[in-house]
């Protein structure tokens, strides 16, 4: 069976991650199709699978981003299982809890979570995204990233944690990453960043009371995710249509520290494979 383009898709186990996969195994895509644990992958595969996905499209993927180690596990299986990987697509992520947590990596749980570990499995994966025509990332960013602000003096919140500001940060980083993919990275040849719209899933509570459903929000997602569609480089969406970015996003000295310091937190230099 021609497999198609391998899309290595993040936080498939419910919400958006979930219609997305479905929808990109039906486009043709291998999805290897990521969750926090190995019974929630297994259980998201059966369910793609009952809801009429074929299930050789279909690949289970484990990792708990809040331990660094597992997202290398991660990336070093998939550069081994797979000649070359077409597309990445950034989706896990937690709305963070009211109360600061730090993981076993020695962060804030929710920057971890959505920004540091998706930060480190895309830079392990760079050459296996470079032996593709097509070497796509997909950051799943959000509206409020307009708000967040670089707390680059305490990032892990030692003082003064609030969960909707650790939140919007984390994916103000992300959108930041997005830049940096393109300007910094030339193995990584596009990357897009998308707001999928208020949604809803269990990140509603962030944005309103009422979301629109779950298959409206993945069907952006999963059409920057095609290989076969053309995307605005460096780009952010807003659902199907490019909009302006914060501009903390593109600005080149605020996107090169967060660079270099993403480097440090994740001891990336240390941790190649």
């Amino acid at each position: 069976m021609n497999e198609g383009p391998t899309v290595l898709l993040t936080g498939t186990s419910e919400g958006i991650g979930f219609e997305t996969a479905r929808l990109l195994a039906n486009l043709g895509c291998t999805v290897i199709a990521h969750a926090r644990t190995r019974e929630e992958s297994d259980e998201s595969v059966a369910r793609l699978v009952n809801s009429g996905v074929d299930a050789r499209r279909l690949r289970p993927a484990v990792a708990d981003f809040t331990d660094l180690r597992q997202v290398i596990d991660l990336a070093v299986d998939v550069a081994e299982s797979y000649p070359r990987l077409d597309v990445l697509v950034n989706n896990a992520g937690t709305a963070g809890a009211h109360g600061r947590v730090l993981t076993k990596d020695g962060h804030e749980q929710t920057i971890q979570v959505n920004y540091l570990a998706p930060y480190l499995l895309t830079r392990l994966l760079e050459d296996a995204l470079d032996r593709s025509e097509v070497s796509r990332v997909v950051n799943v960013s959000s509206s409020l990233h307009r708000g967040g602000r670089i707390n680059w003096n305490d990032l892990n919140w030692k003082r003064r944690y609030n969960r909707g500001a650790a939140y919007a940060q984390s994916k103000l980083a992300l959108t930041m990453m997005t830049t940096a993919l393109t300007e910094f990275r030339p193995k990584v040849r596009e990357a897009v960043s998308v707001h999928p719209g208020i949604i809803a899933t269990g990140m509603l509570p962030g944005y309103s009371y009422r979301g629109r459903p779950v298959a409206e929000g993945a069907e952006p997602v999963a059409r920057l995710a095609d290989p076969g569609s053309k995307v605005l480089n460096s780009g952010y969406y807003d659902g199907r249509l490019p909009a302006k970015a914060a501009t903390a996003a593109v600005d080149p000295e605020d996107v090169r520290k967060l660079w270099s310091l993403s480097e440090r937190l994740t001891l990336f230099d240390k941790r190649r494979l």
